[in-house]
């Protein structure tokens, strides 16, 4: 399984600090989606932390062995009148893809989403699971002549 990286996102998030600048708008720097992932048994398990993103603000697609994650993460409703001192939480539409091999079956993924962690099951195909191959011989093969 391949996972696509920005190689720039520190030199952004340096250059972003240099400059005052904000990530509100965008959650692509300096992380958009931490995850963790890792095989366990049959199956590929990749876990998301999305803190404060609903359930229906996230999408997860599949196409050509290319898995998409989007989610949005909103801005909190604040009453009318108050003032925001400090705004760090990155808000708007990230996303983040997962090339898959073609060791995975890519139909049947399973999601699910529990206090802010995104839990994705990827399963090992079939064929690529190991197997024992059975050897055949000289003498099996003269055994069904004579019979």
């Amino acid at each position: 399984m391949l996972m696509r990286t920005d190689p720039f996102r520190e030199f952004d998030r340096l250059a972003q600090l240099m400059t005052g600048g904000t990530s509100a708008g965008t959650w692509s720097k300096p992380n958009p989606m931490p995850m963790d992932a890792y095989r366990s048994g049959d199956e590929f398990v990749v876990v998301f932390d999305l803190p404060g993103v609903p359930a229906e603000a996230i999408d997860l697609d599949v196409e050509r062995n290319v898995l998409t994650v989007k989610a949005e993460r909103r801005p909190a409703a604040v009453a009318e009148g108050v003032e925001m001192q400090v705004a760090e939480r990155p808000l708007g539409v990230f996303s983040r893809q997962l090339f898959l091999g073609d060791t995975l079956d890519a139909d049947r993924i399973e999601a699910a989403y529990d206090n802010g962690v995104l839990t994705v099951r990827i399963p090992v195909a079939a064929q690529a699971k190991p197997r024992k191959i059975s050897i055949g011989g000289a003498s099996s093969e003269q055994q069904q002549i004579d019979a």
